[in-house]
């Protein structure tokens, strides 16, 4: 599926940048031929959806639109549709080390309204047509977003009953007199698509290719779940029977309960599985490459009561297995996707991998415990797979060198002869870039040496999360040269 080659993982929000949070604008190109310069032939980021709360990109309130905080405001300066001064005076880059959620929140996103106001005639045309083009799931979208908005921003549990049903008479009359709270995100979408698939293009211009991040599930508070209840273990009031996450692990003692609803699946396999083909092909426009994240959730996936306090009480049930890629194969053809196989696996979850041949991922994090082998460890790899020195949810390898067990930094500094000269962090990629795995990647803090200041998520916990930015000065020509000799070395270029 790869030609040996390397990755790096940034997400978007993590770009340089002067307005609060990495964006769609000349940084992130800058970031393009900096990848270029190292032979970086993947640049991996996190999904690309609206955050809500707890600022996750993995609970965004549609499966298909796009945030609005990446669209490049320089841009939109360019055009007149907003003043530099007006910018300068919304203060969003407080601090460049990290995302103020808040603050975008409540500026970035008055300048984004500002800017429709001023462009929505002069773009009327441009916007009509986006729209047409992407109905199917835009007009839902547009319109939960404007009647999220008329109810304060409450999940669409919370609203008046009528509102709660799409496509009552209460729902049809709000679209029709509100036009204009849809148009805004209309809007927002276009400018989101449009500086998107530029950006992508001048990627892929430099053979570079995008690696996505596909969530499995949706949030309950999502357009997705509001349009289509029928495809969710919902009960009469339309509130989730069972929800999604992990059983209690090494990791977690209470397991992690994620709060998503779950797929209806009898249901999706009786229509052909259209809303899941939609989704990847919608993916698969937006990415070169598709990571889906918590890949053994279709084979079987851990459903919680709802009202649970914690994942521990909860069962296995069985997903849709290999049938769904099949379908997805058939109506798309071959796909490159990454299996995200970590967690607990059965021999039936191999299996399926397997029978789908996506690669599956080696996270070299969690190869050191002396006590017993493992499937993390470099000399188990197939080719067929992605080697990390750990995702976004780890430690930075410093973080992580701090808060294991001796013994087990000891085996890792042993196996992969790591020494303090040339650090922790660029000892694990040489040893993921040395692999046999195809392709190998790492976040952007390895190789910048940074420690758990700058991790990305600690799961299960709120606040602190999805802050992390690099520096602009942190990106040297010396430091691209760097990777560059590792991937001649490694025969990754």
């Amino acid at each position: 599926m790869f030609q040996r080659s390397s990755g790096i993982l940034l997400h978007i929000s993590s770009l340089p940048g002067e307005y609060g949070i990495g964006d769609f604008g000349k940084e992130a190109y800058r970031f393009v031929d900096f990848l270029e310069e190292a032979g970086v032939k993947n640049w991996q980021i996190l999904p690309l959806g609206i955050t809500g709360y707890g600022d996750s990109p993995y609970q965004s309130f549609s499966a298909f639109a796009g945030n609005p905080y990446f669209i490049d405001l320089d841009k939109l300066i360019s055009i007149k549709l907003i003043t530099k001064e007006e910018v300068m005076e919304a203060k969003l880059n407080s601090n460049p080390e990290k995302v103020d959620y808040g603050h975008l929140y409540d500026k970035k996103m008055k300048l984004l309204r500002l800017a429709y106001k001023r462009g929505k005639d002069l773009l009327k045309q441009e916007l009509d047509t986006f729209y047409e083009r992407e109905y199917t799931w835009l007009q839902e979208f547009s319109l939960y977003m404007a009647i999220k908005e008329h109810h304060g921003q409450k999940s669409w549990l919370d609203w008046e009953p009528e509102f709660r049903i799409w496509q009552s008479e209460k729902v049809k009359n709000f679209e029709k007199e509100n036009g204009d709270a849809m148009g805004f995100w209309i809007f927002t979408q276009y400018f989101f698509d449009k500086q998107w698939m530029t950006l992508k293009r001048y990627a892929n211009s430099k053979n570079i290719e995008i690696v996505g991040d596909l969530p499995v599930y949706v949030s309950d508070d999502s357009s997705d779940v509001w349009k289509n209840p029928e495809l969710y273990k919902l009960d009469e009031e339309r509130k989730p029977i069972t929800v999604a996450g992990v059983p209690p692990d090494a990791f977690s003692s209470t397991g992690q309960l994620w709060g998503n609803p779950i797929y209806d699946w009898e249901n999706m396999r009786q229509n052909g599985y259209q809303w899941w083909t939609r989704r990847i092909a919608h993916s698969f426009k937006l990415y070169d490459v598709l990571r889906i994240d918590h890949f053994r959730g279709f084979e079987s996936y851990w459903e919680v009561p709802y009202g649970e306090d914690t994942a521990m009480f909860g069962a296995w049930t069985k997903g849709p297995g290999i049938e769904l890629f099949h379908k997805i194969k058939e109506e798309l053809g071959e796909l490159k996707i990454i299996a995200e196989d970590l967690g607990y696996l059965t021999e039936d979850v191999e299996k399926l991998i397997e029978a789908t041949g996506y690669p599956g991922m080696k996270v070299l994090q969690f190869a050191f415990d002396p006590r017993e082998e493992s499937d993390y460890l470099p000399h188990n790899y197939t080719k067929n797979s992605v080697v990390y020195t750990g995702t976004h949810d780890n430690h930075t390898v410093l973080g992580w060198a701090e808060n294991i067990p001796k013994e087990e930094l000891l085996y890792a500094i042993e196996y992969l002869k790591l020494d303090d000269v040339e650090g922790y962090p660029w000892g694990m990629i040489r040893g993921s870039w040395s692999s046999v795995s195809d392709l190998a990647i790492a976040p952007m803090q390895e190789f910048l040496n940074l420690g758990d200041e700058a991790r990305m998520n600690i799961p299960s916990t709120l606040g602190g999360n999805w802050e992390w930015r690099v520096e602009k000065h942190h990106l040297t020509k010396k430091l691209a040269k760097r990777i560059h000799r590792l991937n001649d070395t490694y025969r990754r270029l």
